[in-house]
């Protein structure tokens, strides 16, 4: 039988290719996977704490016979009644001083960004510098700096603005310590860095040939600012003053260090109530109301800025 004749060879069985599945599988959990540790910490260390601080807050009795829930709503009610002047000074200190580190942080902050030149990592240390120092030794400095018989007084009074600030209710006559300016000039010290770093993040990112560009146009800078530098640093102007206003609204310890009676804070109180009070449904309550507010509050706020990109 010749060649020609001979039967043609059976065609090799071609190799089963691997299945594609299992591995796009794994490769879409992977990311699951490295999300686990975080989701984990936030059930434990944020929603079951959250969880317990609410069935806390509809809870009554005493520390001697117990708790129990028994959902008392009526315990929001009299703490938002018996506690508002607290929480509306609260709100107005975190404010002020938001608005002032604001003013404060953005010149700095444009400064570093634009201006620094080789000097930027030296300003950005010393921004962060008083983070090297505990908040309670900061804050307690501010009772030095503030002093009746110190330097910054006597400057103020020869300026006559602690006259101007008296009238508003602001300081007692001369003295500026256990008023609400030096809670304030607390909570703007302790606060300002929160401001400067995400205004500088933000603003660094602008691309300089948008000023150039602007200045082409025949732009004054003051114009190139309104048009050009202040709305792309918008979401470093959100960023900060979310960080400054939401922890400076819930502090307790500027206002214990520096204020007074008349000066104390709804963190003031949720403090009080906890560790001395042991009134624990009543500062349950009083913290989830804190958060509700200041949560309207971000919410309407961010939804005004017309941005939703955060630095």
């Amino acid at each position: 039988m010749s060649v020609t004749d001979a039967p043609p060879l059976a065609p090799a069985p071609a190799e089963e290719p691997p299945a594609p599945r299992k591995a796009s599988t794994r490769k879409r959990l992977v990311p699951y996977w490295l999300l686990l540790p975080g989701i984990l910490w936030l059930i434990v260390f944020f929603a079951l704490p959250l969880v317990y601080q609410a069935s806390t807050s509809v809870q009554t009795g005493s520390l001697e016979e117990g708790f129990e829930v028994t959902w008392h709503f009526q315990t929001y009610w009299d703490a938002l009644t018996e506690y508002s002047p607290q929480f509306v000074r609260s709100l107005l200190y975190a404010g002020t001083a938001t608005l002032l580190c604001l003013l404060l942080g953005y010149p700095l902050a444009y400064m570093i960004a634009f201006k620094a030149g080789r000097w930027r990592g030296l300003v950005l240390v010393l921004v962060i510098a008083p983070f090297f120092t505990s908040f309670l030794i900061r804050t307690l400095a501010w009772k030095t700096i503030l002093a009746d018989s110190g330097p910054v007084v006597d400057v103020l009074n020869t300026l006559h603005i602690l006259d101007v600030t008296s009238m508003l209710g602001w300081t007692d006559g001369s003295r500026v310590l256990a008023t609400p300016m030096a809670v304030v000039c607390g909570l703007t010290y302790n606060f300002l860095p929160f401001m400067i770093l995400p205004l500088y993040t933000s603003l660094e990112r602008i691309d300089g040939r948008l000023h150039e560009a602007a200045g082409d146009l025949y732009a004054t800078p003051a114009t190139t600012f309104r048009k050009v530098t202040f709305p792309l640093s918008m979401p470093g102007v959100v960023s900060g003053t979310l960080l400054t206003f939401i922890p400076a609204s819930g502090d307790y310890i500027n206002a214990e260090l520096l204020g007074s009676t008349d000066t104390k804070m709804v963190g003031s109180v949720i403090q009080s109530q906890f560790l001395r009070v042991l009134d624990y449904p009543t500062a349950a309550a009083l913290s989830f109301i804190l958060m509700a507010i200041v949560l309207a509050m971000v919410t309407v706020y961010i939804r005004k800025s017309g941005t939703e990109d955060l630095v």
